[in-house]
């Protein structure tokens, strides 16, 4: 009697410990690489939805390296100071955010942003031949004009990425180093 209590147990553990996983990687509570939804808190709040949406300020203005580089890289805070030097007000207030801009700024000390887009580290992708081949970067990061806090768009899996390099029109590779090192 007490082996089928103990074999009912492990049974019903197994079941909920399945039930359970299954259920945290579509609700995006695990990160094994399909991170859609993800949106962390950023150390200052940011809004793509002015800055790139109301502003128009280009993508590649910020992000320097797009054009060139496999990394699109975080804007240097001399980027922001461009505008913020002047601007330090929000709606006719002084802005707690644009002033922990400048902090970092004037005591050189780098802001630890969180990156959003991830991808599992055996991946390799280049920012630079997408951005050469012309596509604009809502295709794969969403509409971040219109997002006040940035959330990965898609889920960046091997499928997803593949079925975009399948499409005729894309002419793009398919083989296994494209992506893999």
């Amino acid at each position: 009697m007490t082996k089928k209590i103990i074999g009912a147990v492990i049974g019903l553990a197994i079941l909920f410990g399945v039930y359970g996983f299954v259920y945290a990687i579509n609700h995006n509570k695990i990160a094994i690489g399909y991170n859609a939804g993800y949106e962390p808190v950023q150390p200052i709040q940011y809004s793509h939805k002015l800055h790139a949406g109301k502003l128009g300020i280009d993508c590649k203005y910020c992000h320097t390296t797009s054009e060139v580089s496999r990394h699109a890289s975080v804007p240097p805070l001399n980027v922001c100071m461009n505008c913020h030097i002047l601007v330090r007000q929000v709606n006719g207030k002084d802005s707690p955010e644009i002033a922990k801009l400048v902090e970092a700024y004037e005591n050189n000390k780098p802001v630890e942003w969180y990156k959003v887009n991830l991808l599992p580290d055996h991946v390799k992708f280049n920012h630079s031949m997408h951005i050469k081949r012309g596509k604009d970067c809502q295709t794969c990061h969403g509409p971040v004009q219109e997002m006040d806090i940035v959330k990965q768009q898609e889920s960046l899996s091997m499928g997803w990425c593949v079925n975009c390099h399948r499409q005729p029109e894309n002419n793009a590779p398919t083989n296994c180093t494209t992506c893999h090192y």
